[in-house]
């Protein structure tokens, strides 16, 4: 009797190598996950919170993240009874591949100045508040579609007696880095001397003046946590000599 023999089709060995190689880290991202989501330590939870507003928007958003180990840490995702609130609404919870896990609200601006408290329950059921205050900024100077080529004073609303406003000044030329830098406000005045405008080409230029404020959390855990605030305004306008 004559015995066939059985051709078994040969194994790729990197294909092999690969195959497994994808699955091991598969699994232990998963199993990374699931880890984190139960050994996350409270007081390694970093705060990342973040509101920003625009002139003629009818919404400022407020996005906040907690995040594992540090200011540039893993975004974590609560879970029961872990949330989070802002004057007693729940915020809801959405992700990105690129930010991770957020807690974003949009409120309109309109009305929404004053203190505010934004009230962190982690998973443990322990809970952290912080209040802060939002006031737009408004620009009281009007702007002519053509200014002439001169110092330029303007004044603002809704900034404390000495405040900070980033400046940022450009024309459309593209030769020139134009002007953007930080810049005192007192009593509401800011002033742009007439010989940064010579870093300005004759024409359209657009103009955008920034409220900055970065501060630290006073009621987070030991890993910390910060409040950003940016309020933005935009002008354009024809500079002429």
């Amino acid at each position: 009797m004559i015995k066939k023999s059985i051709n078994f089709p040969k194994l790729n060995n990197k294909k092999v190598f690969l195959s497994f190689l994808i699955a091991a880290l598969l699994f232990s991202c998963r199993s990374g996950d699931s880890n984190r989501k139960n050994n996350i330590l409270s007081e390694n939870i970093y705060f990342d919170y973040s509101i920003t507003a625009e002139e003629g928007d009818d919404n400022l958003t407020i996005k906040l993240q907690y995040r594992e180990d540090g200011e540039n840490g893993y975004a974590i995702t609560l879970t029961e009874p872990g949330k989070v609130e802002i004057d007693g609404e729940l915020i809801p919870a959405d992700s990105s591949r690129l930010s991770g896990t957020y807690y974003e609200i949009q409120k309109p601006i309109e009305g929404f100045s004053g203190k505010h408290k934004i009230v962190y329950t982690n998973n443990n059921g322990e809970k952290y508040s912080e209040e802060f205050d939002f006031s737009p900024v408004i620009l009281l100077t009007h702007l002519k579609e053509s200014v002439k080529r001169d110092s330029l004073v303007f004044d603002f609303e809704g900034l404390d007696t000495v405040d900070y406003m980033r400046v940022v000044l450009s024309d459309t030329s593209f030769l020139n880095y134009g002007i953007n830098r930080l810049d005192t406000v007192r009593n509401g005045r800011l002033f742009i001397p007439r010989n940064e405008l010579e870093k300005i080409a004759t024409g359209p230029v657009k103009l955008e003046f920034i409220r900055e404020i970065e501060k630290p959390l006073q009621n987070v855990t030991e890993a910390g946590g910060k409040l950003s605030l940016n309020y933005v305004l935009r002008r354009e306008f024809f500079l002429t000599e």
